[in-house]
């Protein structure tokens, strides 16, 4: 339920309206930011009005959840209590969602449930892997270090996320202007030369061919012209999701450049926690299997638990990561051996944070080689566009004086 919150400021008289995705008045006001100097008048929007409030206020972002976290480690890490750091986010996130999510938790909280299980109730904006880690920070007294290195870990997602996004800005482009033409060339030339060529009878290449299905369902049909976009749309809401099905990760896991990226954040998380909870005095066994949980790839869940039911098994450590090094990738063998080395000289934690520095430092090296990973793609793509168009129309009117000139001479002769 939308509810928009008029806040006024007592001495200037000045007025400010905040949205908030609530279904209450009194924590749409703790979501609104309410100042002491200000007095709050709560509405509430209903019907068709609420859809299109929806379609157009900000939507839960990735900034917001790394102002949310690193705002919470603050607070937390200065002893401010776990319902008044809640609400003193309120003011540093955008989205009515999130404004909404933190005057719900600060609620539950203040009736005695605890953070992780408040957060549980909002799993659209955190994840399973994010609730674990909170649940890990919880059982180890460390809430406020799992809050900072949630937002280190989301500021970095981050930066490489605007990376990619500023350098797919390019091949969009062209994607799009590649499909305009496309698109002009099926409803304009392409049926003209579909009339030439039909006069002969001509054996037609299967690209021209494509082109001239696409001109015919264009031209009889012109709204799917709409469906790419639509499709485009709707992938894009349902990213998310998407990218959380096991046979999807295991795909992008396979790619070459994505795959290495998705693989060294996902093993940062995963080995950070495991030292966390490690230095934390929580049992190995239990460390394992609350890293196996928060895992953000579906690879390093069944490492983490792997490694946990050969440690239940009575194996060591080092052995447990060298029986599964190959779900580690090219790296397994090299991180089995520091883990032996580290159980030889007693400083797993050292050994575990340094494995999560060394993958953190890789990829920030790969955030900031991004625009030249994807020059080349964008090349490759603009000469396949370039290039089908070319053979799908000229390579017909190329071969139009041999389909001619036999049918000339024929007619000669007679």
């Amino acid at each position: 339920m939308i509810k928009k919150v008029l806040l006024t400021n007592v001495n200037s008289g000045r007025s400010q309206e905040i949205v908030v995705d609530t279904d209450d008045d009194a924590k749409a006001i703790v979501g609104s930011g309410k100042a002491s100097n200000e007095v709050a008048k709560v509405t509430t929007v209903t019907g068709l009005d609420e859809k299109v409030y929806r379609m157009s206020v900000n939507s839960a972002s990735l900034d917001d959840r790394v102002n949310l976290f690193s705002g919470l480690a603050r607070c937390l890490d200065r002893n401010i209590s776990t319902i008044k750091s809640f609400e003193l986010q309120a003011n540093r996130v955008k989205s009515p969602r999130y404004k909404g999510a933190i005057a719900d938790i600060a609620a539950q909280i203040s009736q005695g449930e605890k953070v992780s299980d408040a957060m549980s109730k909002h799993g659209d904006l955190f994840g399973e892997a994010m609730l674990a880690l909170i649940r890990a920070g919880e059982e180890a007294g460390q809430l406020p270090e799992v809050c900072k290195r949630i937002a280190r870990g989301q500021k970095k997602t981050l930066k490489i996320l605007k990376k990619l996004k500023s350098g797919m800005i390019y091949p969009a482009i062209v994607l799009v202007i590649g499909v305009g033409v496309i698109i002009t060339m099926s409803m304009t030339l392409v049926p003209a030369l579909k009339g030439l060529y039909g006069q002969f009878n001509s054996e037609l290449p299967g690209a021209t061919k494509f082109m001239m299905t696409l001109s015919d369902i264009l031209i009889t049909k012109p709204y799917l012209a709409a469906l790419p976009i639509v499709g485009l749309m709707m992938l894009f809401k349902n990213w998310g999701k998407i990218c959380t099905i096991p046979a999807v990760q295991k795909f992008w896991l396979k790619l070459p450049t994505v795959g290495n990226i998705l693989r060294k954040s996902s093993a940062a998380v995963g080995f950070r926690t495991l030292a966390m909870l490690i230095e934390s005095n929580v049992r190995v066994s239990t460390a394992l299997r609350i890293t196996g949980e928060s895992a953000p790839n579906i690879m390093h869940r069944i490492f983490f638990c792997s490694v946990q039911r050969h440690i239940e098994e009575g194996l060591s450590l080092h052995e447990a990561f060298l029986l599964e090094s190959h779900l580690l990738g090219a790296d397994g063998r090299s991180i089995s051996g520091l883990m032996q080395l580290s159980s030889e000289t007693g400083s797993s934690t050292d050994m575990l944070e340094e494995i999560a520095d060394d993958y953190e430092e890789e990829l920030d090296n790969i955030g900031n080689q991004i625009d030249k990973i994807l020059e080349p793609i964008t090349i490759i793509m603009l000469g396949l566009m370039v290039g089908f168009l070319i053979y799908a129309i000229y390579s017909p009117i190329f071969n139009l004086g041999k389909v001619i000139l036999p049918q000339t001479k024929a007619a000669a002769k007679k």
